[in-house]
């Protein structure tokens, strides 16, 4: 029945299937646990003639090695077994199929549990040598000139339109940032599974040679070099912590650990791991940051290492990857133990620097991340703190508005609103700077990011008051009447008669128009696109390649404007005057974005209801019944899902009957349409 059993285990071990051989390897777990000493001579048997095998395929090879190491994670194999299989391990190690030296290193890692460090002096030497003399790679097999000009096509391919080729970054660094690096990678998790297996016993290993090797590889051009590295420092850490409780400082890292007497440089590298521009390197360094800062012995100890820690530590709680996002604030949590707007007010100036210097990044991601904690200072950290800082933050923010990446100039503009509000002072003599910016963003492309410009004109007029509303509502005044100059899309294709076409056929004849799908610029969300730069040429989001706002653009983000003013009550009157002018430029429907613009009204009439009150709305509501239910018959989904919401929400705010009211008198074929949206009447 053994043997029966094992034998197709042992198969299932070296199939081809990934999944049949996962599930083989739990299956000799739990047959392991259940044999007797005499089941377990034999399968350690079993287990030496497949490591013997002599295979071209490397399933076998892993098979054997995989069931070795279940049967030493077991702690019932013996000793002349563990020391049988260690030559097999370390063969292993430059075996060509990767997958193969990735189980070879975990079983040397499951080798030093079982008998201790003596296994790493034995295999010190390999292992070291490994890491070293793979650490330089020079890719001159055909093999690798060929997967170079693949990654040369692939670069060019990604770097911009057909009819203007500009090849953005240099194919050879490309290959080397992210291309395997064969043995090295394998090394280095064969290193970081020793270090876990011999625990606290590692710490008499760590020498200054061993930690400039490891340290090599976190400055690597290789990205998965960089990353694995990181892994390593982790358990680098967690060996030096000796076992105890929580209260025992003891079981924290002492005075003869390595990493705590090299702390300072250790901490400049995980600074470095924490601002990599790979989110799984960012990743990796965040782990390392945390199992470093908790295994200190005292807060007092911690304290030296967070000028350089506590700013990149902060950032990465709004970076856009959500692994890094959510370690990120989790460690802050543990860390700072609830303290944290305390260490940022303490480490200012280091925080303030790095925040900047985060701006100049070459990763969107990073600078959009930069300019949200810039905003958190403004809002959320003790005034006198931030005050010396906010001439240099403004100016720092007032680049970024030019980026090219729109989710790094919403960031800035929103940060921007939030320093006026917060330092309506010190933010005064940039104001003449800082009005064209705000309005360059609310006729920008990107709805969210007229959104946000909306939002920062409110604070803008919050701080100043009647001091700004010439400039403010002006341009409301000014982008609704611009809807005048707004180009009919009609006008481009000259199929269409010089008159203004219906909706539908300018729609129809704009979706199939092939101009509009040919020769763009290819996007990418990895990393080989084109870097977006902060709007000093270049990259794929330039301010040169950037579509011109449109007047109907403008006259949307002050639908949003005007319905974020309208919620304060000094200026409500102001608004009212513009509601007529609103109306007016519902009815322009010449152009084939007039639908969008519908759509954002739709969404802001409750928020201007609830703003202006219901007797000064009331006043203005037939202006916009006509155009709410014009939206409703709209084949646009969005657009007549908004106005039904429209609908329902004023219906609630002014009464059912009031509206059923105002609807009938207005034109009663609406009727039916709006008892859809709100129900028959109540009996």
């Amino acid at each position: 029945m053994f043997s029966k059993m094992s034998a197709e285990i042992q198969e299932q071990l070296c199939s081809n299937a990934k999944l049949e051989r996962d599930k083989a390897y739990t299956e000799l777990q739990k047959l392991i646990t259940n044999l007797e000493p005499e089941g377990i001579v034999n399968l350690q048997s079993d287990i030496l003639k497949l490591l013997c095998q002599v295979s071209d395929k490397w399933e076998t090879r892993h098979g054997g090695l995989s069931g070795a190491k279940a049967l030493l994670e077991s702690e019932k194999s013996d000793d002349d077994f563990a020391m049988a299989v260690l030559d097999y391990a370390l063969e292993s190690l430059d075996d060509t199929e990767f997958r193969v030296r990735i189980v070879a290193g975990e079983m040397l890692g499951a080798l030093c549990t079982k008998l201790g460090p003596q296994i790493y002096s034995r295999t010190r030497s390999k292992i070291l040598d490994g890491i070293q003399s793979n650490l330089e790679r020079q890719p001159v097999t055909e093999s690798g000139q060929e997967e170079q000009e693949d990654m040369s096509k692939l670069v060019e391919k990604l770097s911009s339109s057909p009819d203007s080729r500009i090849v953005s970054a240099d194919a050879a660094q490309i290959f080397h940032d992210t291309a395997g690096w064969k043995n090295l990678e394998t090394y280095m998790k064969c290193l970081q599974s020793v270090i876990t297996g011999c625990g606290y016993a590692f710490n008499e290993f760590v020498d200054q040679d061993l930690l400039d090797l490891i340290f090599s590889a976190l400055t690597h051009t290789n990205r998965f070099v960089r990353e694995t590295g990181f892994y390593v420092c982790s358990s680098l850490v967690s060996c030096g912590a000796k076992a105890g409780s929580e209260l025992d400082c003891e079981a924290k890292l002492t005075e003869e650990n390595a990493i705590y007497r090299h702390g300072h440089q250790f901490t400049q590298h995980l600074g470095q791991g924490l601002s990599d521009n790979w989110s799984q390197v960012r990743l990796a360094g965040s782990v390392a940051t945390r199992q470093f800062l908790v295994s200190l012995p005292t807060e007092e100890a911690r304290q030296k290492f967070y000028p350089t820690l506590i700013p990149r530590m902060c950032l990465n709680r709004y970076y856009v990857a959500e692994g890094v996002r959510i370690y990120s604030q989790e460690t802050w949590r543990q860390v700072t133990q609830g303290h944290g707007k305390e260490y940022v007010e303490k480490y200012i100036d280091n925080v303030v620097e790095y925040y900047v210097q985060a701006t100049d990044s070459d990763n969107h991601a990073v600078r959009e991340a930069a300019c949200a904690c810039i905003a958190e200072l403004g809002s959320k950290i003790d005034k006198s703190a931030v005050s010396p800082h906010v001439t240099k933050l403004l100016e720092t923010l007032l680049i970024c508005f030019n980026d090219d990446s729109w989710p790094v100039r919403d960031a800035a503009c929103v940060a921007c609103g939030n320093f006026v509000l917060c330092f309506p002072e010190e933010s005064k003599d940039k104001l003449p700077a800082l009005y064209p910016l705000f309005f360059n963003n609310l006729q920008d492309n990107i709805p969210s990011v007229r959104q946000g410009a909306a939002l920062a004109l409110v604070n803008v007029v919050k701080a100043y008051g009647e001091s700004s509303y010439e400039t403010v509502l002006g341009k409301v005044n000014e982008g609704f009447e611009g809807l005048e100059n707004q180009p009919a899309t009609s006008e481009k294709y000259t199929s269409l008669d010089t008159a203004p076409a219906t909706y539908s056929v300018a729609k129809q004849l704009r979706d199939n128009d092939m101009e509009l799908h040919t020769d763009k610029q290819m996007y990418s969300c990895g990393s080989l696109a084109p870097k977006m730069g902060r709007g000093r040429g270049g990259g794929c989001m330039d301010h040169k390649f950037r579509k011109p706002s449109e007047p109907w653009e403008l006259a949307d983000g002050c639908v949003t404007l005007l319905a974020e003013l309208s919620l304060i009550a000094a200026v409500a009157p102001e608004v009212t005057k513009l509601m007529p002018l609103l109306g007016k430029a519902c009815n322009k429907r010449h152009y084939t974005h007039h639908i969008n613009f519908l759509e954002t009204v739709c969404k802001q009439l409750p928020n201007l209801a609830k703003g202006l009150g219901k007797r000064q709305f009331k006043t203005h509501l037939e202006l916009f019944l006509e155009p709410i239910f014009y939206s409703l018959e709209s084949d646009n989904a969005l657009t007549s899902a908004a106005a039904r919401q429209c609908l329902t929400e004023l219906s609630h705010f002014l009464g059912d009957g009031i509206m059923r009211g105002r609807v009938e008198q207005f034109d009663p074929k609406y009727i039916n349409l709006l008892e859809s949206c709100i129900g028959p009447p109540r009996p």
